[in-house]
């Protein structure tokens, strides 16, 4: 049994943009549940939690544009929030990001004033990340336009199905991320 494909109209990209503020970053076409191939990859878990991570990363990076951060700036100032300064080799293990990219991160950061480094209390030839003022006040400002973003893709939810699915991740995330 063959199946016929549309190509796109001419012009447009079949990729999905990778960064936020392409076209269609905020708003990519829907899948097309009825094409027979979309069927079998919508009975693979794996593939749901992949695309549905792709499009919470295009709606937090769409928020975030405005500041010029992206999400993997954004995690790294709520880890901030937990810790009275952290190792760069800590904030690459703690994040899962390569260590090269921690510098340029935190390089991003310093020059938004949101985080700085600074002396180890113990270890002098090292220094710590810390979260400034700033950083807080940004993190306290972007929290609304954060949970917009959540809303945005978990609408089709209820409260109850909200909760369960948030448990139901956190208890993977625990197993698998530590």
């Amino acid at each position: 049994m063959s199946t016929t494909h549309t190509p796109p109209p001419s012009g447009a990209s079949t990729r999905e943009p990778a960064i936020a503020g392409q076209q269609h970053a905020t708003n990519p076409d829907a899948i097309d549940a009825q094409e027979p191939w979309m069927r079998g990859l919508h009975s693979d878990t794996g593939y749901l939690l992949y695309r549905i991570g792709l499009r919470s990363g295009q709606l937090f990076n769409a928020f975030l544009q405005e500041s010029g951060l992206r999400l993997r700036h954004y995690a790294l100032l709520r880890y901030l929030t937990t810790t009275e300064g952290a190792l760069q080799r800590e904030l690459s293990a703690r994040l899962g990001y390569d260590p090269s990219a921690i510098v340029g991160l935190v390089d991003d950061l310093e020059k938004l004033g949101f985080a700085e480094r600074r002396p180890s209390p113990d270890d002098r030839r090292s220094r710590i990340i810390v979260l400034t003022e700033d950083g807080r006040a940004f993190l306290r400002d972007s929290h609304e336009a954060g949970r917009r973003a959540t809303n945005a893709l978990l609408h089709p939810l209820d409260a109850t199905d909200r909760d369960t699915l948030h448990t139901l991740l956190q208890r993977i995330a625990e197993s698998e991320l530590g």
